[in-house]
């Protein structure tokens, strides 16, 4: 357990930023991140935080930020994508660069589903991740996301390729693990 035990989420504060967008080291991750919610790279603290001003409004939209005591280590959004109070989407996921393969996007993940099941009361958490982002696919698999089949493939083009999303669900009937 060690440092694991210090791991919370709290409200994103626009300190933060600076930080988060440290941990976009290329073009290329950072619209796997985002897709085209950000026109331009690098993604600034100010992008991050006008971005923020205009579209989280911690009712229908929530950023949460991970941290390991004071240092924060991860950053991830939850919206609604319907009038439905039942479910809830993820977005923005993402840790720090320096501290990938520890298995704390897992825990970032585990720890909003179970925050949008405790405390937003929802029944399904989503999500959609590019089929070429396979470390983040197995990190929402891992997290218990499954994937599931869309009527249409949702497509961005991004770098002047056509990339498409996969959709995931974690849906609260199913084995919920103890992240916590």
């Amino acid at each position: 357990m060690g440092n694991e035990i210090l791991l919370r989420l709290r409200e994103f504060h626009p300190a933060d930023a600076n930080i988060i967008a440290g941990w976009l080291k290329n073009e290329y991750q950072m619209r796997q991140w985002c897709a085209d919610r950000y026109s331009r790279y690098p993604v600034t603290a100010n992008d991050i935080n006008s971005f923020h001003y205009k579209f989280i409004d911690g009712y229908s939209s929530i950023a949460l930020t991970m941290v390991d005591a004071a240092k924060v280590i991860g950053y991830i959004t939850l919206r609604k994508p319907t009038l439905e109070d039942s479910e809830w989407r993820l977005g923005f996921v993402i840790v720090d660069d320096a501290k990938r393969g520890l298995g704390l996007g897992k825990k970032l993940v585990g720890m909003a589903v179970d925050y949008a099941h405790k405390e937003l009361d929802a029944t399904k958490v989503s999500l959609g991740v590019f089929e070429n982002n396979p470390s983040a696919i197995h990190c929402y698999e891992a997290a218990g996301f499954k994937q599931v089949q869309r009527e249409k493939t949702e497509s961005y083009i991004c770098l002047g390729e056509i990339w498409n999303c996969i959709e995931m669900e974690f849906v609260k009937s199913r084995q919920i693990h103890d992240f916590l």
